[in-house]
């Protein structure tokens, strides 16, 4: 199966599920592929929209339902939510709309403000704000390396996997240095 057909297949419904949890990478490459013609640009920062915003509703509602039980079970969760509930109580709105750019906090973030006293309609509002930030702006950076990338190789056809494999790697070395350095601090501080 070539790489085009699977992206016609299942290109939309992967940029859906997978912004609906963190799809930053899934993101940047449906930008790249909407670059490419294989995907749509508007349609993918369409679902983009609707999948970053009903995943973060979905965490939302469910710390607001199951938050302590759910903390207690997951450690790890735990010391994320803490981090978000220090946040939360100095920044409402603004920690809406950005938590979806801070690593680590994509699912913590909302399952804390959902155990905060934030209202469900004030969330529901910052929370569609930030996804109107964040599709266009993520997707693009994937649109716009497409077009770098098509300038700097004027035929793109033949370094096509290449520069996908190299967006993947980088978006992988950038979520690894994000995750090394937010352990480096948590060892630090214990």
């Amino acid at each position: 199966m070539s790489l085009t057909l699977l992206l016609a297949q299942y290109g939309y419904l992967a940029v859906l599920i997978g912004c609906m949890l963190e799809g930053e990478t899934l993101l940047l490459l449906a930008g790249f592929a909407a670059h490419r013609g294989y995907l749509s640009f508007p349609l993918v920062i369409a679902l983009a929209f609707i999948g970053g915003t009903l995943g973060d509703q979905f965490f939302f509602f469910i710390g607001r339902r199951y938050g302590p039980p759910l903390l207690s079970r997951f450690p790890r969760l735990a010391t994320r939510a803490e981090r978000a509930k220090k946040l939360i109580e100095r920044y409402h709105s603004g920690l809406i709309v950005a938590v979806r750019f801070m690593y680590g906090l994509r699912i913590a973030g909302p399952l804390a403000i959902g155990m905060s006293g934030v209202s469900a309609w004030r969330f529901v509002a910052f929370n569609m704000l930030g996804a109107a930030i964040w599709a266009p702006l993520i997707g693009g950076i994937g649109f716009v390396f497409g077009e770098t990338l098509q300038w700097l190789l004027h035929d793109i056809k033949h370094f096509e996997l290449a520069g996908l494999g190299g967006l993947v790697v980088a978006a992988a070395l950038l979520r690894l240095v994000h995750y090394l350095r937010a352990r480096r601090r948590s060892d630090q501080r214990h």
